[in-house]
């Protein structure tokens, strides 16, 4: 017999579903609200303590305050809160710097300096190809006046950052040798970075060192690869040690011609995402490959080297490697730019090596006499899989 409702009950029945859909969604909203206004007063209580603190300063500080240098200071703060080594703020001076350099060119005079004993700056080396390069200034110069300002008297490291400037400006030097001082005036300009060089080693060994991956590297690689195999190369020599990485998009370009078809690395983000980050084509080297690695190679030359040896196309030679397995993004900001970490990568065949590092196929430390034992071992490395 069929039950007919009236037409009364179903209306209470409807405002009771009502009301339960409506306690339940105020239940969430209030929570929702509840859990924002927690995080909204967090957020005004950290901005009221800044404020209180800037007014602090600004009423008790006996020095001058820069604004610019100021507004800096309170960004970097932020990022360093972050307790992560790899993201850092920039300012607007520091990220053209860092734009430069990632394009595989310095602007300046093209030297490598150290502090003295003397307390002065030495010169350690003399880049090719750069304003000092055209002069005869020598390593092991001393650097004692810097645009009129002694190098005691300013600081070290005041006095190398004065050093800095834009293309095309003018500094001028007092550069000791031997007791005799003599003056300089030289122009900055923008000097290309040789990241890549090679060479054979005997009559079938190529030797290639990469010392960072930056937007120029692919070309000087690749050059450097074909005129190598060119020259009758049976077995190929990486050496990434003491590379702390650089660009992904250069990395995958020199990985390109070395690996075989298919996707290399992933970057896995924040949301669980992932994206390919390296992509090889159909076109491959067969030659027996060994990697030269250390404690300081990182990041992407860390990628190249597990890429290769993942992939089966080459042994690790030297002792455990840094372990960053962790990708930045900048992204550039009103007076600077931000460069934060946003994913761990790694190769296609195995897990992320972040905060473990890889472990050669032979683990082999350089003696104390200086003698480069890592890298006779892979030699012999590439001589064995050259007689099969």
């Amino acid at each position: 017999m069929n039950k007919k409702i009236s037409l009364g009950l179903a209306i209470c029945l409807i405002a009771i579903a009502s009301a339960v859909t409506f306690i339940l969604t105020s239940f969430y909203s209030l929570k929702s609200f509840n859990e924002k206004v927690v995080d909204v007063n967090e957020k005004a209580q950290k901005y009221n303590s800044l404020q209180l603190l800037d007014s602090y300063v600004r009423d008790r500080y006996y020095g001058d305050i820069d604004e610019n240098e100021l507004n800096d200071g309170i960004l970097k703060g932020y990022i360093d809160g972050l307790d992560d080594p790899y993201s850092r703020y920039l300012s607007d001076d520091e990220y053209m710097d860092e734009l430069s350099e990632d394009q595989g060119k310095l602007i300046g005079l093209g030297l490598t300096l150290a502090k003295d004993e003397s307390g002065y700056i030495s010169i350690e080396e003399i880049l090719p190809d750069s304003p000092v390069a055209e002069s005869d200034v020598k390593v092991g110069d001393i650097i004692t006046i810097v645009n009129g300002v002694d190098v005691i008297t300013a600081g070290f490291d005041e006095s190398v950052e004065a050093m800095r400037g834009t293309e095309g400006s003018d500094i001028s030097l007092t550069i000791r040798r031997e007791g005799i001082d003599k003056d300089y005036t030289f122009t900055r300009r923008s000097i290309e970075v040789e990241t890549v060089s090679g060479e054979m080693r005997n009559d079938y060994i190529g030797y290639i060192k990469i010392s960072g991956f930056k937007k120029n590297t692919p070309d000087q690689f690749v050059a450097t690869l074909e005129r190598l195999t060119s020259n009758g190369a049976k077995a190929l020599i990486f050496d990434v040690r003491d590379n702390e990485g650089g660009q992904i998009s250069a990395l995958e370009d020199c990985l390109d011609p070395l690996l075989p078809e298919g996707v290399i690395a992933t970057a896995e983000y924040k949301d669980g995402n992932s994206e390919t980050i390296v992509y090889s084509d159909e076109s491959e080297i067969d030659l027996p490959m060994v990697v030269l690695v250390n404690e300081n190679t990182a990041s992407s030359a860390e990628l190249f080297a597990a890429a290769l040896k993942d992939f089966g196309k080459a042994s690790l030679v030297g002792v455990k490697t840094y372990g960053k397995g962790v990708m930045q993004a900048t992204t550039e900001f009103e007076d600077g730019a931000v460069v934060l970490t946003v994913a761990k990568y790694k190769t296609a065949k195995s897990e992320c090596y972040d905060g473990v590092g890889l472990t050669p196929d032979y683990q082999v430390e350089n003696d104390q006499e200086g003698n480069d034992v890592q890298y006779n071992q892979a030699v012999e490395t590439a001589n064995m899989a050259i007689a099969g």
